[in-house]
């Protein structure tokens, strides 16, 4: 079954307080088969139009029905909830909080990663309740407003709409914008309901939208030219020396960021993302409304990548020599250790199962240590990121530079169809970043490298990091293929039979049968 995408709008609208969706914004997907030359073909046809306005649009195969998956909500959890001295209130039932204790460890293990002192998340809940939802909760969001000022002192508090609060249209914008006032600090609604959107990455527009708004300086009295942001998630600080080889500062944001580095975002020389999937919605907007460049290049994965991406920042900076110096060490340093990678992992073939665009600069790194990459999972796609420049084609970087994927698949986290498309590669091992389909491989007694540092693959040195993951999983091989022959699989012999992981989205009928 396909469906049409609406079409690209460009401009970011931040006198609002709702940003909208990725499909309504970029064309987003979630269901999808066939080569990656060929996804980004079309995703190429899909933003042809004049002026920027798409006049076609991407077919997506829709499945009858979601095994499981992830909301907008959660995205703000880690990304507004993640904010050093600010607060996050979920206004919710207590089950939208759950995810809680896992973005706290998270939390504390990526401050303590940065060498900052560790603490816990400040993220609570209006605990809604069951007579909430008959008359209302809006008084009580005032009131946890109120009561996590006075325990936190807070420099800012964000305010997260769930399912249950957009069923009952409570006015989240009024209440904080009256609570604003009464504060004296940013009380900032974030319009993030679960299905609000069918894919979760519009929570990260969201959170961002609302840093953006309310958060960042909007007159700046000063700029510093030195200084680049840079949107991450919780990952080492792998971009603080490099820039340091270029005369520049890293700004981190959003994640483990302050109040006060969130307001500096329109003050610095210019923007990058580790992933394009992440950073697109929020460097758009800076430089939209702030002027602050965002660096229009490819994600810095393998040489190709990292090359342009650094020239790129050294043009805008005024840094070109510096960028060339840097480039020319860092290839003679780097090019002798990825040659004893690439003997040491001859032979083996890979897989990569993360988001979108960062599964493209994965497959990138793995294909520059001379692994064999035949299959990918992605979880969503977007046609085309905010900027619309085609510098920042992350799938038709990799295909021009790397090569084809011949099984390029999206799929939203579904498990059963994670099976059938393991069985048509069968890799030696697989990268991933969302753990829930880890098991699975394991199960098949494929061993899986989940990165929870995601910053490990980027630029030179990420290459090497990689290299030396793959190979640390790779000598565990013999544990995995032991639980595939002791264990059993949760799924029908009929559906183990099938070699084709979308046959129910192109025969929904046979559920029934």
């Amino acid at each position: 079954m396909s469906t049409l995408t609406e079409p690209l709008r460009q401009k970011i609208n931040l006198n609002v307080a709702d940003c909208e969706t990725r499909e309504q914004r970029l064309g987003t997907i979630i269901g999808w088969t066939g080569q990656a030359s060929e996804l980004s073909e079309l995703s190429n046809k899909a933003r042809c139009g004049a002026g920027g306005r798409r006049e076609c649009a991407l077919c997506e195969t829709r499945g009858p029905f979601t095994q499981g998956s992830v909301c907008s909500e959660q995205m703000v959890e880690c990304q507004a909830g993640n904010v050093r001295n600010a607060v996050l209130v979920q206004h919710s039932p207590i089950g939208c909080a759950a995810g809680q204790p896992m973005y706290n460890g998270i939390y504390r293990n990526g401050l303590a990663i940065r060498g900052l002192p560790v603490e816990n998340l400040l993220i609570t809940s209006t605990n809604l309740n069951e007579s909430d939802m008959i008359f209302g909760a809006i008084l009580k969001l005032h009131q946890t407003i109120q009561d996590v000022y006075e325990r936190y002192q807070p420099e800012a508090i964000f305010v997260s709409t769930s399912c249950a609060t957009a069923i009952i249209a409570d006015d989240i914008e009024s209440a904080s914008a009256e609570e604003q006032e009464k504060l004296g600090i940013p009380v900032i609604p974030l319009y993030c309901e679960g299905f609000r959107s069918k894919h979760w990455s519009t929570g990260f527009d969201a959170a961002q939208h609302g840093i953006l708004r309310q958060i960042v300086r909007k007159n700046p009295t000063k700029k510093q030219d030195d200084l680049i942001n840079v949107i991450n998630l919780w990952g080492s600080d792998v971009f603080t020396p490099m820039f340091a080889e270029l005369g520049l500062r890293v700004n981190y944001v959003v994640d483990l960021a302050t109040v006060e580095q969130l307001a500096q975002l329109s003050e610095a020389a210019a923007t990058v993302g580790f992933c394009y999937t992440l950073s697109t919605y929020m460097a758009a907007a800076l430089e939209q409304e702030f002027g602050v460049p965002e660096i229009k290049a490819p994600q810095p994965y393998g040489f190709a990548g990292t090359d342009a991406w650094l020239r790129e920042i050294g043009r805008v900076t005024h840094r070109e020599d510096k960028v060339e110096t840097y480039i020319e060490k860092e290839h003679h340093r780097v090019r002798p250790l990825l040659e004893q990678l690439r003997n040491k992992l001859k032979g083996i073939k890979g897989y990569a199962a993360t988001g979108s665009a960062y599964s493209h600069g994965l497959i990138s790194v793995m294909r520059e240590l001379g692994i064999a990459v035949n299959g990918s999972l992605v979880f969503h796609h977007d046609p085309v990121y905010d900027s619309g420049d085609p510098r920042q084609d992350s799938l038709k970087h990799l295909v021009n530079h790397y090569g084809d994927v011949p099984s390029f698949h999206v799929s939203n986290r579904q498990q059963y169809q994670f099976y059938a498309l393991l069985k048509q590669i069968n890799p030696d091992f697989i990268l991933i970043r969302h753990n829930g389909l880890a098991p699975l491989a394991s199960r098949l007694g494929i061993p899986a490298a989940p990165l929870g540092d995601e910053h490990i693959a980027i630029g030179y040195q990420g290459m090497v990091n990689l290299g030396e993951v793959i190979l640390e999983v790779l000598a565990h091989r013999k544990f995995h293929e032991d639980l595939r022959d002791h264990v059993t699989l949760p799924y029908s012999a009929w559906w183990l039979q099938q070699h084709d992981p979308y046959i129910l989205a192109k025969q929904p009928e046979l559920i029934d049968e």
